[in-house]
């Protein structure tokens, strides 16, 4: 079940903290049959008079506690998982690297081995994950549980309640077990509404009239049973709510509280978001019919998953929203996803080109109109000898002034380059290049 060396002994004291383990377990357990016995018995056949309406309410509750009951047996006994034994390192390099003289000498050590491994995680100071307690390198997206006592595939968090880790075989049955619980108990709560609040207005006339058994012990269990379920309906409404948007947004409640590091762009919540179909397929599977379910249908081996930039690649021309803010840098592959105008520039423009064409600021941009009625007639052409004389020993640049339908040439004492205005638009700044 584990991924510790070859299995750890067994003392008293570890076999008494594995019953302690199964309280929680055992509590809900109880539960559930003692609200059997007050829905069924106390509820349907000693309080209900219409036979049709008792089979029709015994139908339900039954459909609705086997798909609770089987989805919580799959949460409970699933196991977590095993990383296979290529992960694991060999006890000469788990020596080297705890003999090694700095951080740096483990992150030569733990990248050299993991180098064929499919592994984009990493940790604060960028070296490849490694649980020293199973000596392996810790996949994607997984962790070292202290309760299961080995590293666990995709792990959500541990949960006492069914005494397992929630993580990549289990985690959707942990999603149905909590759906499915939840509409166990507004069912109990519903169906007996009717007959709390009859109880509160009349007690007599609800055990003259059998709703009630006459000895008064029925009267409580119906009455803890719309207390509890509405109690257990209100705290599980928000948990499962939670996981449903953890489904759909793609993370784990750890990586919800703390952000999943890559090898290239650092921490990013958004990094495994492939969109909200995809992200609940990867969850419940491909098939439709099996969704609801507790068999198992997720996607992959839990060892790697998909991220939103390979989701991104496959479909080019599409975009990312990144929540994390920055969007001039990738995350994931450290390519540019926003606009960089010098690096647009650089690409079509070469350099040497650049230092002969000049663009003067907008606020030189000289506006001059003037309507002429008529046609409008160009000047005579002007040889390029005249119009762009050489400069290399002269200051004096050529201006182009054309107004209306009236050309002329002038030369103005300026910089060493040509200045050419035309009319309605911005100085063009041209050298013996052009």
């Amino acid at each position: 079940m584990g991924n510790d060396d070859h299995g750890r002994r067994k003392t008293p004291c570890s076999c008494c903290m594995s019953v302690f383990k199964w309280i929680p377990v055992l509590f809900i357990t109880a539960v559930i049959g003692w609200s059997y016995y007050a829905y069924v018995v106390q509820l349907c056949i000693l309080g209900m008079e219409n036979r049709v309406t008792m089979a029709v309410f015994l139908l339900f509750y039954h459909l609705t506690l086997v798909l609770f009951l089987w989805s919580y047996w799959q949460t409970i006994f699933t196991s977590v998982g095993r990383v296979p034994d290529h992960w694991r390192l060999p006890e000469s390099e788990v020596e080297r690297l705890f003999r090694a003289e700095n951080q740096e000498a483990q992150k030569r050590i733990l990248n050299n081995f993991a180098r064929n491994l499919p592994v984009t995680n990493r940790t604060m100071n960028g070296a490849v994950r490694f649980c020293e307690k199973c000596k392996i390198i810790k996949p994607d997206r997984s962790h070292h549980c202290s309760v299961c006592n080995c590293c666990v595939l995709k792990m959500d968090h541990h949960c006492p309640w069914v005494n397992n880790c929630v993580n990549f075989y289990n985690y959707k049955y942990f999603v149905l077990f909590l759906g499915y619980a939840l509409i166990y108990c507004l069912y109990v709560a519903f169906t007996t509404l009717n007959d709390f609040i009859q109880f509160w207005k009349n007690e007599n006339q609800l055990s003259e009239q059998g709703q009630l058994n006459g000895t008064g012990m029925g009267r409580f269990h119906i009455l803890f049973l719309f207390f509890i379920g509405i109690m257990f309906a209100i705290s599980l409404v928000s948990l499962f709510g939670y996981h449903i948007y953890l489904v759909f947004m793609n993370r784990t409640t750890l990586e919800a509280f703390r952000a999943p590091i890559f090898r290239v762009g650092g921490p990013d919540k958004n990094g495994y978001n492939l969109g909200r179909y995809a992200n609940f397929c990867e969850v419940f599977g491909d098939n439709w019919q099996y969704w609801f379910l507790p068999i198992f249908t997720s996607r992959g081996d839990g060892l790697e998953f998909p991220t939103a930039t390979e989701q991104l690649g496959n479909n080019r021309g599409g975009y990312r929203y990144d929540a994390m803010g920055d969007t001039t840098t990738n995350r994931l592959d450290g390519q540019p996803t926003g606009d960089n105008n010098q690096a647009i520039e650089q690409q079509i423009v070469p350099q040497q080109q650049r230092n002969h064409l000049e663009i003067t600021p907008p606020s030189q941009v000289i506006v001059n109109v003037e309507a002429q009625p008529g046609p409008i007639s160009l000047p005579p052409p002007v040889p390029a000898a005249a119009a762009f004389p050489d400069t290399n020993n002269s200051n004096t640049p050529v201006v182009i002034n054309i107004i209306g339908d009236h050309g002329s040439i002038t030369t103005a004492a300026t910089a060493d380059k040509g200045v050419c205005e035309l009319n309605g638009g911005p100085h063009l700044v041209a050298n013996k290049a052009i």
